[in-house]
């Protein structure tokens, strides 16, 4: 049983800080980031749909490594777990997987909303404002993960405001 809860506490270890991104110093939340990039193209090669059922089945999956990987720990959301910027980075790039479908195109032809996505999703991120601060000060696992997923979404509202205002 000791060996079941050691390996359940090393995968979730390995979940919540994606492979081990989260280990990469300096900026941790940026590494995550970074690395939810890829993540999320390989993701998209099955479509919209697919991508979009990805990105919300994160929000559990990133509970569950959370709230293992902290059990005992005094601190609730150290910066090695980044499971919730790969959250809140697909939820950014939520609007460009859907647009490039809806227009038939690849995804990466989207380019400028991928960079949009990744600065947008850092800076509310970072600064926290209104919502994303008020979950932030939660100390549990909801909190880590719903601050970075309204963050994406803060993030993807702008993606499609300013693919609004590039095709006027």
């Amino acid at each position: 049983m000791s060996g079941d809860v050691g390996r359940d506490q090393r995968i979730a270890r390995a979940v919540a800080t994606v492979g081990y991104v989260g280990l990469l110093r300096p900026a941790p939340g940026t590494w995550g980031s970074l690395a939810a990039l890829p993540l999320g193209w390989l993701a998209m090669q099955g479509g919209p749909l697919v991508f979009t059922v990805l990105t919300a089945l994160i929000l559990p999956l990133g509970y569950w490594a959370t709230a293992a990987a902290t059990r005992g720990q005094a601190d609730h959301d150290p910066s090695e777990i980044v499971i919730d910027e790969v959250l809140g980075q697909w939820i950014a790039l939520l609007p460009l997987v859907w647009g490039a479908a809806n227009a038939g195109v690849a995804v990466e032809r989207l380019w400028p909303g991928w960079i949009a996505a990744l600065l947008l999703f850092r800076l509310f991120d970072i600064w926290k404002p209104g919502p994303v601060g008020w979950m932030d000060r939660r100390t549990d696992a909801w909190g880590v993960m719903l601050d970075d997923a309204i963050a994406g979404g803060m993030a993807a509202i702008c993606v499609v405001a300013l693919a609004a205002l590039a095709h006027l």
